[in-house]
């Protein structure tokens, strides 16, 4: 009898490995809105490669957007885990984040040497008026003139730290886009540096 609880008990293990997906298992972001919008454009730029003109690129450009689009695509295809963004800028940092299918894309806060949970999304970071900032590897500081929110797709482990040389605020991924007040339905707000440092950090959004 004995034995034949333990057979019952191992069928049941045996069942549930092959019907469920492991919680260990890795995730799946080329279902998501971010992979169709990547590939979307990437089929569409290389009907193009021949002409770039056509796209409104010049041939560097082109290239340039081409390498971007096939590194999200990587990105997403290969990720293991949701978005996470690590603040090491030494100051309060604003961010986009979402937990599917309970909290809607909002703005949170970052402290200082935190990185945000994986069961949330880090959907991108808002970055005040007056930041000097490094958009993506390789690229200029410039001066932020108003507020930007930088987005990243699915699956983007992103840093945000600040150069002590330049004091300017690098991100070590280039943002999938960049969006200004009212180009997107992400709230924001005029906020300066010294009021993200004033807020309290969102206590739900670390790992």
């Amino acid at each position: 009898m004995q034995f034949i609880k333990i057979i019952l008990v191992a069928l049941v293990f045996i069942v549930n490995l092959t019907i469920a997906q492991p919680s260990w298992a890795g995730k799946d972001f080329t279902k998501g809105t971010d992979y169709a919008e990547v590939t979307q454009e990437l089929n569409q730029l290389l009907t193009v490669k021949d002409n770039p003109e056509q796209a409104g690129y010049t041939p560097e450009q082109f290239q340039a957007r081409l390498s971007q689009l096939q590194s999200q695509k990587y990105v997403i295809e290969t990720a293991r885990k949701r978005a996470q963004c690590f603040n090491q800028t030494g100051k309060t940092l604003g961010i986009y984040a979402n937990k599917p299918k309970k909290y809607p894309t909002q703005l949170y806060f970052l402290a200082a040497g935190q990185i945000t949970d994986d069961d949330w999304d880090c959907d991108g970071i808002y970055l005040p008026a007056g930041t000097q900032v490094v958009l993506s590897p390789n690229t200029e500081v410039q001066e932020l003139t108003q507020p930007i929110a930088v987005k990243f797709v699915d699956g983007t482990q992103s840093i945000a730290k600040t150069n002590p040389a330049t004091g300017a605020i690098e991100l070590n991924v280039a943002p999938a886009k960049v969006f200004k007040a009212g180009e997107s339905n992400w709230l924001l707000p005029t906020l300066s540096q010294a009021d993200i440092d004033a807020q309290v950090p969102s206590p739900q959004i670390i790992d």
